[in-house]
């Protein structure tokens, strides 16, 4: 299956909304935001990010500026840089990279969760003594 890419070029400026369902290089600026919800974002060395980002999966080779949101991975390669926050289950900062700001890596998965709550749920209602031990364990810890 062949993938669609799409190349947004160093001269390139966009000012405003990005949305997408393709993989997307960008190697020009970009202010506002960019939402690539299933598919890859990479910004190249020469892209130039203002944005808030929602994608699959992002790599940053370049500069961005502004909180990333990624229901996969973040990748920020050598020399890349993000000055924002980052939520996402995976993350990848290399040697030489630049990061400032805060990471979240809880997972958003659709049934997992769920499926957990119940029985935690279930087990509260049946036993309600040791809730109320665990509950001062916890705030003391």
């Amino acid at each position: 299956m062949e993938k669609d890419i799409v190349n947004i070029g160093k001269s390139v400026v966009i000012k405003g909304e990005l949305n997408g369902s393709e993989d997307l290089t960008i190697e020009g600026h970009v202010e506002g935001t960019i939402q690539l919800k299933d598919h890859v974002l990479t910004i190249g060395p020469n892209g130039r990010i203002k944005a808030q980002v929602f994608a699959k999966a992002v790599i940053v080779l370049g500069e961005v500026t502004g909180n990333v949101t990624a229901s996969d991975k973040v990748d920020i390669r050598d020399n890349g840089s993000v000055d924002g926050d980052i939520v996402s289950p995976r993350v990848a900062i290399a040697e030489g990279a630049h990061f400032r700001g805060s990471v979240d890596m809880q997972r958003k998965g659709g049934a997992a969760p769920q499926v957990q709550a119940k029985p935690v749920a279930a087990a509260a209602a049946a036993a309600p003594q040791e809730k109320p031990a665990a509950a001062p364990q916890r705030v003391g810890a």
